[in-house]
């Protein structure tokens, strides 16, 4: 296993990281496979965002005993409510979910304290000015948190942090179906030729957080490293070629800043293809000749997120929307984050008014207003 710096926090953790999503609803004996797995190898780092309390409970007593192996990204606005997962800035409720991560995890610190998904600078600019920084503060003071981090999937709150000077590092959703957007930052340029043709390239925003996040020295694990599981055949990837679970680690771990890519395991065979990284061959994790040699029209009528439907006269952020969605219809059910992110946003599918005009704008001739309305089922 190869360990990097996570960015000024001064911790080495191993480039491939455990994300325990997927253990929610699974035993302690089956929590306790993946992180023994996981240990062998020499992983060092998860991530615990889930309220749930049995699956807290299981990952404490996994760890039991060599709590001092791991880096635990643990997060604060993670709440358990009525039997259910919420994110909630309401303090009290903040302090109590903290609290029993503490306990269930038996463990009397985080090494990163994480601020939950923050997703709108609006809602990042109410948590640096108000009381819920002061309590990370105080966590951070009392030694209860090393460090201080945030999650986002949305790269102009990312950069908000990493210019902050108080956030450490990022929890931050990568992936080469994310990243991707026609070279041209002009979208008055849509319909030239070349957009007819091929896509290349990263979009300008994701690139310059990258650059700024490993100019500030502010390190970045990764979420979402396998678009959940939607790259990895033609039919669902936005490419129309599927990639492999060594490609995709080998694109975010390319990306500046990056350090750790956390990826959900269920089981330790699971593990076992993940860390297939660190002994694969160049070719084996060559991802550039697999995107360049993608079809022609390969987008035709999937979303890749590039934001050129915008913008909304409802404000929609459709490209969120889109990439939610199509996160959501890969799982058997909705994963509560992505429940929780999508009734988060300031507008989402229910507002849609069926204009259109975002259609005209879209290079791949997406349906996008049909898309809208099969959004509003699914997370109704």
């Amino acid at each position: 296993m190869r360990y990097r710096q996570l960015g000024r926090t001064g911790l080495s953790i191993s480039e491939i990281g455990l994300g325990a999503e997927w253990l929610e609803r699974h035993s302690a004996a089956d929590v306790k496979a993946v992180v023994e797995r996981s240990e062998e190898y020499g992983i060092n780092i998860l991530d615990c965002w889930m309220s749930e309390p049995n699956v807290r409970s299981n990952i404490g007593a996994a760890i039991a005993g060599h709590r001092e192996k791991w880096v635990i990204q643990g997060h604060i606005g993670s709440t358990w409510l009525d039997g259910q997962y919420v994110r909630t800035r309401e303090l009290e409720k903040v302090k109590d979910a903290f609290q029993d991560l503490l306990s269930r995890l038996q463990t009397n610190y985080i090494d990163l304290g994480m601020i939950h998904f923050v997703d709108e600078a609006a809602e990042f600019y109410k948590i640096m000015q108000g009381e819920f920084i002061e309590y990370v503060r105080e966590l951070k003071q009392n030694g209860t948190i090393r460090h201080i981090g945030l999650s986002t999937h949305n790269p102009d709150v990312a950069k908000l942090a990493a210019l902050s000077g108080e956030i450490e590092m990022i929890l931050f959703s990568l992936n080469p179906a994310f990243d991707m957007l026609p070279a041209s930052e002009d979208i008055n340029d849509l319909f030239k030729e070349h957009y007819n043709v091929e896509l290349r390239g990263i979009a300008p925003e994701r690139e310059e957080l990258y650059q700024i996040c490993e100019r500030e020295n502010v390190g970045i694990t990764v979420m979402k490293g396998y678009a959940g599981g939607r790259l990895f055949s033609p039919e669902n990837s936005p490419f129309g070629v599927a990639l492999t679970p060594v490609q995709c680690l080998h694109y975010a771990l390319t990306r500046p800043a990056v350090t750790s890519v956390m990826v959900g395991c269920r089981t330790p065979e699971e593990v076992d293809a993940a860390v297939a990284y660190e002994t694969a061959t160049e070719d084996q994790k060559d991802y550039a000749t697999v995107l360049a040699n993608a079809p022609y029209h390969a987008y035709s009528g999937q979303c890749t997120y590039c934001g050129h439907c915008a913008p909304c006269p409802s404000y929609i952020d459709i490209a969120m929307v889109n990439k939610l969605y199509d996160l959501a219809i890969m799982q058997e059910e909705i994963p509560a984050s992505i429940h929780a992110h999508y009734h988060g946003l300031s507008a989402n599918a229910s507002d849609c008014i069926s204009c259109a005009a975002c259609e005209t704008r879209c290079p791949f001739g997406v349906s996008i207003v049909e898309r809208m309305g099969k959004t509003v089922q699914i997370f109704a």
